[in-house]
């Protein structure tokens, strides 16, 4: 049967053609190689609450939506500094500033705006570059009151991020793709979708990457922890290429010891972080555990395409009810993660490898899926007129406005009045709607609220 291909590639370097160089530049410990980790989605810098950790500038190559750029993470910016190790990292952020296309200036916004920025944001009034403000730390819609500090600067527009938690970064990604130089794919590159196994231990996340694979790659034992680190495999079925991996099982944080077993964890969380789908494996025998709750909050918090897969089925055979009762169990523990497809089966058998494949490139084409602004807004429209939107006692009635912002997971910013007050229950209510117009099924949705 045909499959869709899922449109987030792996893309290698157009020969002999410069990548756009992206700077990220700030006062020390701000949040500069959060975000840098969080755009790669890797951790190749250290990450530390001690100011100056980076000094040198750091590159790195990332594709978003079909562009490659590269990335400079920078130490952080003091303008007044001359000498001493302080000065020589100015030097090397004047030179990254220099040798840069595009720069993304982050500050801090539980701080607020800082003699230092200022500074900062003095020195490079006269570059020609294109400068976009992320104002970092803003991870509620409480703290988006933060911002109003830095409208001081006088620009258009700020993007309030949440570096660590990656709330507002494919926005930002988004306003920088028009300043990328079209980019021709070569027709030798292969569209990978990259999924994550992931689950608590010996639930039968190595078995079930054998039995696709067809081969004894990964160590299976009853024990639990037998894998260790997070481990890459490329497959094929019907003639599309997967990139799977599988990870260590997540314990409860008070049981991960110190050493090897916390580096795979980190390992996995990091791995499920640059994955679009995860498939969460869950024990069909022993049923839904606490810590089978925490990692499908996990999956949710990193925004990624989710697959739950009940193993060991085939130990239930013949149960009376069987299925009804575990689906309803994980209705009452999942509440969240109502949205995701549900496969009974067992790691073992390749009938459950058949059925899983053409959900994974269902959920893939979901979480890439954009709606067009018209067909926003005339869902919204029809929205509002069977919902209306909770207003402030007397304030007049403003025009709202919606639009998908990104992809990977689906992004929506509504647009409001000042006097509109945007209730969490409402945002549900908006989810659900979008839910049951566009689809989006096996992909979190997500809606940020922007006043007008």
């Amino acid at each position: 049967m045909k499959k869709h291909p899922i449109h987030r590639p792996f893309l290698s370097r157009p020969h002999g053609e410069a990548l756009p160089t992206v700077a990220i530049i700030g006062q020390p410990n701000v949040g500069k190689s959060t975000l840098f980790n969080k755009i790669l989605g890797t951790k190749n810098t250290i990450v530390d609450d001690s100011p100056g950790v980076t000094r040198d500038r750091i590159y790195a190559e990332c594709e978003y939506q079909g562009h490659l750029f590269q990335l400079v993470d920078t130490g952080g910016f003091d303008p007044s500094a001359t000498e001493g190790m302080v000065g020589l990292i100015k030097q090397q952020s004047q030179v990254a500033v220099s040798q840069s296309d595009i720069l993304i200036v982050v500050m801090d916004g539980r701080a607020g705006l800082t003699p230092l920025d200022q500074e900062i944001i003095n020195f490079l009034r006269g570059t020609k570059k294109p400068i976009f403000y992320a104002i970092n730390k803003i991870d509620t819609p409480k703290s988006e009151t933060l911002l109003a500090d830095f409208y001081k600067l006088g620009q258009d527009y700020l993007y309030p991020i949440s570096a660590e938690h990656g709330m507002g970064v494919d926005e930002l990604l988004e306003a920088l793709l028009p300043l990328f130089p079209v980019q021709e794919r070569d027709p030798h590159d292969v569209l990978f979708p990259k999924v994550a196994i992931v689950g608590r231990p010996n639930v039968g996340k190595s078995t079930l990457m054998n039995t696709m694979m067809g081969q004894e790659r990964m160590v299976v034992s009853d024990t639990p922890g037998t894998t260790r680190d997070a481990v890459d495999s490329i497959i094929t079925f019907e003639d599309r290429h997967y990139l799977f991996t599988d990870t260590a099982g997540l314990r409860r944080r008070g049981r991960v010891e110190r050493g090897i077993e916390g580096y795979s964890t980190a390992k996995t969380i990091r791995a499920l972080g640059r994955s679009d789908i995860a498939i969460l494996l869950l024990d069909g025998i022993e049923g839904v555990t606490e810590q089978d709750t925490k990692i499908a909050g996990l999956i949710l918090k990193q925004g990624r395409g989710c697959i739950i897969l009940v193993n060991k089925w085939d130990l239930r055979k013949g149960e009376a009810d069987a299925q009804m009762k575990y689906s309803q169990m994980l209705h009452r523990r999942f509440p969240f993660l109502q949205f995701v497809s549900i496969l009974y089966g067992s790691a073992l058998r390749e009938k459950t490898i058949q059925q899983l494949f053409p959900v994974i490139d269902s959920v893939g084409r979901e979480f890439s899926k954009r709606v067009s602004t018209g067909k926003l807004n005339q869902f919204l429209q029809k929205a509002i007129a069977a919902n209306p939107l909770p207003l402030r006692k007397g304030s007049p009635v403003k025009s709202v406005f919606m639009t998908q912002v990104a992809t990977n997971p689906p992004t929506f910013a509504l647009f409001v009045g000042r006097s509109i007050e945007v209730t969490s229950s409402y945002l549900r209510f908006l989810e659900n709607r979008i839910r049951e117009t566009f689809g989006f099924e096996g992909t979190p949705i997500r809606i940020l609220v922007r006043k007008k």
